[in-house]
């Protein structure tokens, strides 16, 4: 039933591995807002188990490989069930954070992921995969550091 829900929208192509990875196994076709669903789904993944530097840069690197992919064969720059980014953007911006601030950090990184500012608009732009995968990573850098440095000098 999931398949066939799954595959009367959009993309009627291979269910593959680039397919599974890049749609997180078709849960970016379930809402008209996939990115926040994906924002969601890593966010409750990391705050059940934080996820190690090398495994968020895995998922990052194998990301632009499977979004690229998944990109070329339904025709689509930046297609919107792609939400892989999403994963790998909110884990960075909990990376290493204390746990009282990850909930700020999920909601920094969906205002920054919508309003998209520079350079994070020029990340985007970068060619295939790259650029699917660059904005959402570097905006959840820039969440990151914001909030380690509000940590900081604030206390939080």
């Amino acid at each position: 039933m999931l398949m066939n829900m799954i595959s009367s929208r959009k993309y009627q192509g291979v269910k593959d591995l680039e397919w599974g990875v890049s749609t997180l196994f078709g849960l970016g076709f379930f809402t008209s807002m996939p990115g926040t669903l994906g924002s969601v789904a890593a966010f409750l993944v990391y705050l059940v188990h934080p996820i190690p530097h090398y495994l968020i840069l895995a998922v990052a690197i194998f990301g632009v490989y499977t979004s690229d992919v998944y990109s070329k064969r339904t025709g689509v720059q930046d297609p919107s069930e792609v939400i892989i980014d999403e994963v790998a953007g909110v884990w960075i911006s909990m990376y290493g954070l204390a746990p009282h601030l990850f909930l700020p950090a999920l909601v920094l990184f969906r205002i920054i992921d919508i309003i998209k500012p520079f350079p994070v608009n020029a990340a985007e732009r970068l060619p295939g995969g790259w650029g699917i995968m660059a904005d959402d990573c570097l905006g959840g850098l820039f969440v990151n550091i914001f909030l380690l440095l509000a940590d900081a000098f604030f206390r939080l």
